[in-house]
């Protein structure tokens, strides 16, 4: 009796997990992490570390296959931004089941402190890899004072 009943729950149970991969499937996702443990949020391409140093802020943008010509980087009010484009081959012949790489536009943004000097900012690119260094204002680096 009660194992008809349990897999009668069970049964329902996969169907309702099927309809909610359907639905996040169709609606770009759930909740923001919904793809595992180290999923980005939906519109967090490319993905950004920033660092605080003491005489700089290190910005660490994973750009793999991106030309580093095609980066838009410009820094206005305290803001850093970064657009760009990723172009995604789709085989048109092809039925994709589940595609997670981010193709299309994109463009971050991070607030930076009144201390960084608009005027000292370096950007590289390396095995995929785009790092800005911002260098803070001499006014506001710490400094030693001496006591007489």
């Amino acid at each position: 009796m009660f194992g008809r009943l349990t897999g009668l729950q069970d049964s329902l149970l996969a169907d309702f997990w099927r309809m909610q991969e359907e639905m996040d499937d169709l609606l770009g996702g759930g909740l923001p992490f919904s793809g595992g443990i180290r999923s980005l949020p939906q519109g967090s391409f490319p993905a950004i570390n920033v660092v605080q140093m003491p005489d700089s802020i290190q910005v660490y943008l994973f750009a793999p296959g991106l030309d580093p010509k095609k980066l838009a980087i410009s820094i206005e009010q305290n803001l850093l931004s970064i657009s760009g484009e990723r172009q995604v081959p789709i085989d048109k012949k092809a039925t994709y089941y589940r595609q997670e790489r981010f193709g299309g536009a994109f463009n971050r943004s991070i607030s930076l402190g009144d201390d960084v000097d608009p005027d000292r900012v370096d950007a590289t690119y390396r095995d995929g890899i785009v790092h800005i260094t911002l260098n803070r204002r001499e006014s506001a680096k710490p400094r030693q004072i001496q006591i007489r």
